[in-house]
């Protein structure tokens, strides 16, 4: 069984992953893809910002991006690289399904799963 992911938490670290990442953009989210030196679990962090609504509608869009990358956590091993996902405002009333499906295709788009 796969380790689960370890959380991103500091403005540094999503601001190097914005800096340096790959970046695929998909309809449910927004999946920023950074290489580490190491072959650790994989860190991710999740960013929801304002414009997608007040804080109630900000948090339930970022626990579906939880549950989403937890799905594809269990049968996806990630190691050695920083994940940042962005929620978009079609995230919340995206068929979660698809949401899955649409982080799974920008982990195959930005090259970290094959």
């Amino acid at each position: 069984m796969n380790r689960p992911s370890i959380r991103l938490k500091k403005r540094s670290q999503f601001l190097a992953a914005a800096a340096k990442a790959r970046k695929a953009p998909m309809p449910g989210l927004v999946l920023q893809t950074l290489r580490r030196d190491d072959d650790d679990v994989a860190r991710v962090g999740f960013t929801v910002t304002k414009k997608v609504g007040n804080s109630v509608v900000r948090n339930r869009t970022r626990r579906r991006l939880r549950e989403a990358i937890r799905v594809v956590e269990r049968d996806t091993e990630l190691k050695g690289v920083d994940l940042v996902l962005i929620g978009r405002d079609k995230t919340r009333r995206r068929v979660f399904s698809d949401l899955v499906e649409d982080v799974r295709q920008a982990l195959k788009k930005t090259g970290a799963v094959s």
